[in-house]
């Protein structure tokens, strides 16, 4: 079931004791203790002084027992865990947790949000006071790295009282699942090409393709030459004479957005965008960045946006639809695509996508290519679309490799190295150049660059109306 939101729900519990004892000493009582040692140099002199460290150690401890006598037991305090933004790759997550208790005592905190790795690399731990009957609130950021559901855990408590003496721990039981969900592009993101989308429509609007396509367009007096299956029977009954129906190019078509899941898109690829955190992103993780960005500009333009995701098997599966629903559906597809360790069977989603749209519509297929001897399959899967839809394939480059290629080299093994880059882009130039002898439109691209070459092709597509 869809949340209404893409935030995780916000939770909060009451503590629970994390063990029978859970109890300890803080520095500040062993450095009390160590100061009784103090009553050792008067005691040298005087030997009777030196009981004074006795009574001045059982003091402490008396104070650090009733101290601990006077903490509140971990059912009276309530911590929540709440998100403020949604979990995605590229953007910071701030989380804001909270402390509220009934008890008489200011209480010094130490909470410790156990959140998986995808999330944050390391806990950290947070410091907070907490006074009575008001909530203290702590915001802090982390920085998705993987994408996908994960488990966020407890939260780990440790407190005090003002005085300091001894801690008490408690676990929070606020376990919850989190889905972590691709890049998600905001309209200033988009700005520039939903202005050239707009404009585009300006122009599809005033240009009339009578007879290109299938949309209903006028009706007209029949001619001779017109085919039986457009005369509209009943328009021609009222009028007593044939009547033929016009059609003209639709302006709504459909676009599938086929993503590769195999092997090849499980290389990581870093991010150095201005700005951004350093992370390594799979090229899976940079094709679903795309396929967001393009979903959102082809509804917006009023298409249909549909989704393959396929490795060995087919992962997830949309038919084309539009509106906000869809587009909420389309990110839950996404965020559940896994990268897998075997190579993809490219035919098998040829024939599946075949079956699923009989009709003419653009197809973004976003993959990579095999360093192969043999043709590799997605060639021919792609070229078998050709017959009937518009095909834009999309092959990553890996950016290491081409920096090798285009570097000089300086030694013997560097050369070979930059021999053996060149001839894989070669290769990869010439099947891509097969591809577009036989109709497709194709992008050789790197991971980070990606986005806007596909959306700068989209807009060119709907403007040339070949679609």
């Amino acid at each position: 079931m869809l949340q209404p939101s893409l935030h995780p729900v916000s939770v909060q519990a009451a503590c629970q004791p994390h063990s029978r004892f859970a109890f300890g000493l803080s520095i500040r009582v062993f450095t009390l203790l160590g100061l009784g040692f103090l009553w050792l140099i008067p005691g040298y002199y005087i030997p009777r002084l030196a009981y004074g460290m006795l009574l001045w150690d059982a003091l402490v401890l008396i104070a650090a027992l009733l101290d601990a006598w006077r903490l509140p037991a971990p059912a009276s305090i309530t911590v929540g865990r709440a998100w403020l933004s949604a979990p995605s790759l590229g953007n910071s997550v701030e989380i804001e947790l909270s402390i509220r208790h009934q008890n008489s005592l200011a209480l010094d905190c130490q909470l410790t949000d156990d959140l998986p790795v995808e999330l944050i690399e390391t806990p950290a731990i947070h410091k907070l006071r907490a006074y009575p009957r008001n909530a203290a609130t702590l915001r802090y950021i982390v920085n998705p790295r993987e994408r996908g559901d994960v488990e966020a855990g407890a939260i780990y408590l440790q407190y005090r009282s003002l005085l300091g003496l001894v801690s008490r721990w408690a676990i929070v039981p606020v376990s919850q699942p989190v889905r972590i969900y691709p890049e998600l592009r905001t309209a200033e993101d988009q700005q520039l090409f939903l202005a050239k989308s707009r404009r585009i429509d300006l122009q599809l609007r005033q240009m009339r393709h009578r007879g290109l396509g299938r949309e209903f367009e006028s009706l007209r007096e029949y001619r001779l030459g017109d085919d039986l299956r457009d005369v509209c029977w009943t328009a021609s009954a009222r009028r007593g004479d044939l009547v033929t129906r016009q059609y003209q190019a639709e302006r709504s078509q459909s676009v599938w957005i086929v993503l590769d899941t195999g092997r090849l898109l499980r290389a990581r690829v870093a991010d150095d965008s201005a700005g951004r955190q350093s992370n390594h992103y799979t090229k899976l993780d940079y094709a679903c960045s795309t396929a967001v960005a393009l979903a959102q500009l082809a509804l917006y333009s009023g298409d249909r946006v549909g989704l393959l995701g396929y490795g060995r098997r087919i992962q997830q599966q949309l038919l084309p639809n539009r509106g906000a629903g869809h587009l909420r559906q389309f990110l839950e597809s996404l965020a559940q695509l896994r990268a897998e360790p075997s190579e993809a069977d490219h035919l098998r989603a040829t024939a599946i996508l075949g079956r699923l749209q009989p009709r003419r519509s653009l197809i973004l297929w976003i993959t990579d290519l095999a360093e192969s001897s043999m043709r590799p399959e997605v060639i021919d899967g792609a070229a078998q679309l050709l017959h009937r839809h518009v095909v834009l394939f999309v092959a990553m480059a890996q950016p290491e490799v081409a920096a090798i290629a285009r570097a000089v080299p300086s030694n013997v093994e560097e050369m070979f190295r930059s021999a053996a880059a060149q001839e894989m882009a070669s290769r990869r130039e010439l099947l891509l150049a097969r591809l577009r002898d036989q109709g497709a439109i194709t992008i050789d691209t790197l991971p980070n660059q990606m986005t806007a070459s596909v959306l700068n092709q989209y807009l060119s597509i709907k403007e040339r109306a070949i679609l």
